[in-house]
C-alpha cells in the first residue's frame, strides 16, 4: 500500500471516512481543520486518516478507516505507523487518538502501535451522536483516549 496526502482537488474518500465515523457533518468539520491521507492499492484508495492539531506540539489521528473488503491484512496498521512518522516530522511530541469503548480491534491496533490508554470521556458518544452506535454487539458510549510520545 502506497500512502500520500490527499490532493488539494481531491473529493475525500467519504465512504471510508464514514465507516469510523458515521457523522458527515463531524466528517467534514475535520476534514476542513485536518490533513487527510490515503491509502492506495492498485490506483485505488483502500484506507484513510486524518491528522487535527488539537494542542501546541499535540496531533489528534483520527478517522482510521480501511475498506471493509481490505481488513485484516495489515493496512490499518501501517496507517497508524505513517501517521506516527508524519506527525514526528511535522515536528509534533504528542500523538493521541481516541476510539469507542467497543472497538477491541481497534485498541489492540493503537497499543501495539506504541500508544497507551490514558484516560476515558464518558458519554462522549452519547453527547456527539444523535443516533445510537453499536459495534460488535455493544452499544458505543465512552471514548477511551490514548496517547504516545513522540
Amino acid at each position: 500500500m502506497q500512502i500520500r496526502k490527499l490532493n488539494p482537488n481531491e473529493q475525500p474518500p467519504f465512504d471510508l471516512l464514514l465507516l469510523a465515523d458515521p457523522s458527515q457533518k463531524l466528517v467534514e468539520d475535520y476534514i476542513q481543520r485536518g490533513q487527510c491521507f490515503v491509502g492506495t492499492r492498485n490506483n485505488q484508495i483502500v484506507g484513510v486518516y486524518v491528522l487535527l492539531p488539537t494542542r501546541p506540539e499535540t496531533i489528534e489521528l483520527v478517522n482510521v478507516a480501511v475498506d471493509e473488503r481490505q481488513q485484516n491484512k495489515g493496512f490499518g496498521k501501517q496507517l497508524v505507523k505513517h501517521a506516527i512518522q508524519i506527525s514526528k516530522e511535522l515536528g509534533f511530541r504528542t500523538i493521541e487518538v481516541g476510539t469507542g469503548n467497543s472497538g477491541v480491534g481497534q485498541l489492540a491496533l493503537y497499543q501495539k502501535c506504541g500508544f497507551r490508554i490514558t484516560g476515558i470521556d464518558r458519554d462522549f458518544f452519547i453527547r456527539h451522536y444523535e443516533e445510537e452506535i453499536f459495534e460488535n454487539g455493544i452499544q458505543v458510549i465512552d471514548m477511551i483516549r490514548l496517547s504516545q510520545d513522540l
